[in-house]
């Protein structure tokens, strides 16, 4: 019940409708690059939010409000045309973006160990997987239904119409975080900030898959997050398409979240991490198959393996920081992945989009399927190595058995 208008909002506010929106107001891909990559370097943020956290006493109502912040203005958004001269419409977004997910960048600590202690280890995977089939069911029908707007209403009407649904599902949403049951954080056996943050930096094996994971994530962002800007802006596709793809893509991430769910009922985290990240590299690979069959058909292979392999990615990179950590430090733990992965994160779609720029005077083959696919073998030949030694490391493929926990216990 919460997740389905967040999923719903989110949906018509991100994704090919912000690439949209944005090339509406007047971005340039540089300026694209920038606002794809605040949402993950606020959240460096989050070192300080964690430790601030520890003084809160009603968490759950902290929550409320630092969604209802992100939620309405994000949505506020859709208001630039009217509040201001379009000389600044694209330097409003990045602003009131920026304060949005600032307060996202909180709100995520507070929600991640939540449910944290409200789902069970012992059905967290198939839980999610669950869970996340059930929205993203949900996004891909609120993907078909805004391309069909965008395409029947062009330009400002259309999203005009778009940010009206978005305000009534935000505000339904910040309703449903209202029944949330108010569980106290997990409290740090440290009381300074300074011996707070040395917890996950002594971890040694955790560390070393952050560090690992963030270069992935580097790379991986200097291309998937242009995957709408180089069909719309590059390729020439209508919106109507673009969805089309892109509820195809959410339809198969769908499908795979139960099986990745199940999965991670009998396998570890990080070993399930690493085989995500060949089928998010062979989804660049494949825009290379434009050259040799239609169009179209290409794009639905390279959308159908993103969304098999980011959907993947995130639920178990979600559980691996959520069950691989010590309770008692979980919120700095959250708070030390999201910032070291959260700036590799903004660093690959500002260099994407400066790559983009540089390119504008080449052939249309390589600013498509040429960048994408000489990236996609490098994250591949990155998986296959540096991968391999980081996230096998330990030898443990399996989780223990209930009578091995309890023995071990």
């Amino acid at each position: 019940m919460e997740g389905v208008p967040a999923v719903v909002a989110l949906t018509l506010l991100g994704g090919p409708f912000l690439t949209g929106y944005l090339l509406y107001l007047g971005a340039s891909s540089s300026q694209i690059g920038f606002v794809m990559a605040i949402t993950t370097f606020v959240n460096i943020t989050q070192l300080g939010i964690a430790y601030v956290l520890q003084r809160v006493r009603s968490p759950k109502w902290t929550m409320v409000g630092l969604v209802a912040i992100h939620r309405l203005m994000w949505t506020a958004t859709g208001l630039i045309p009217f509040l201001f001269d379009k000389s600044v419409w694209v330097t409003a977004f990045i602003v009131m973006y920026t304060i949005a997910f600032l307060a996202n960048a909180g709100a995520g600590i507070i929600w991640t160990n939540l449910m944290g202690d409200i789902v069970p280890a012992s059905v967290r995977g198939r839980y999610f997987g669950i869970r996340n089939t059930i929205v993203s069911a949900i996004g891909s029908l609120t993907l078909f239904i805004g391309g069909q707007v965008l395409e029947a209403y062009p330009e400002g009407t259309g999203f005009h119409i778009l940010f009206t649904i978005t305000f009534v599902f935000s505000l339904w949403n910040i309703v449903m975080f209202m029944f949330y049951p108010n569980l106290p954080l997990a409290r740090s056996t440290e009381s300074k900030m300074v011996s707070m943050l040395k917890k996950p930096l002594r971890d040694r094996g955790f560390m070393k898959a952050v560090l690992f994971l963030s270069a992935w994530l580097f790379l991986q962002n200097t291309i998937l997050p242009f995957y709408s800007y180089m069909m719309l802006e590059l390729l020439g596709i209508g919106y109507d398409r673009v969805s089309i793809i892109t509820v195809v893509q959410t339809v198969v991430s769908m499908c795979s979240l139960y099986v990745w769910g199940t999965l991670n009922a009998r396998y570890s985290n990080k070993y399930l991490l690493l085989w995500t990240l060949p089928i998010i590299a062979l989804s660049s690979v494949s825009w290379s198959l434009i050259a040799i069959i239609p169009t179209f058909l290409a794009l639905i292979v390279a959308h159908a393996l993103v969304g098999i392999g980011t959907g993947g990615f995130n639920q178990l990179a979600f559980n691996f920081i959520i069950g691989d950590t010590p309770k008692s430090e979980r919120p700095m733990f959250i708070a030390m992945y999201s910032a070291i992965t959260g700036f590799a994160t903004f660093l690959g779609p500002i260099l994407g989009g400066l790559v983009f720029e540089w390119m504008k005077g080449m052939p249309t083959w390589v600013q498509t399927w040429g960048l994408a696919s000489s990236l996609g073998l490098l994250m591949l030949l990155l998986a296959g190595t540096l991968g391999r030694r980081v996230l096998l490391r330990d030898g443990r493929h399996l989780h223990p058995l209930p009578e091995q926990k309890n023995a071990s216990t």
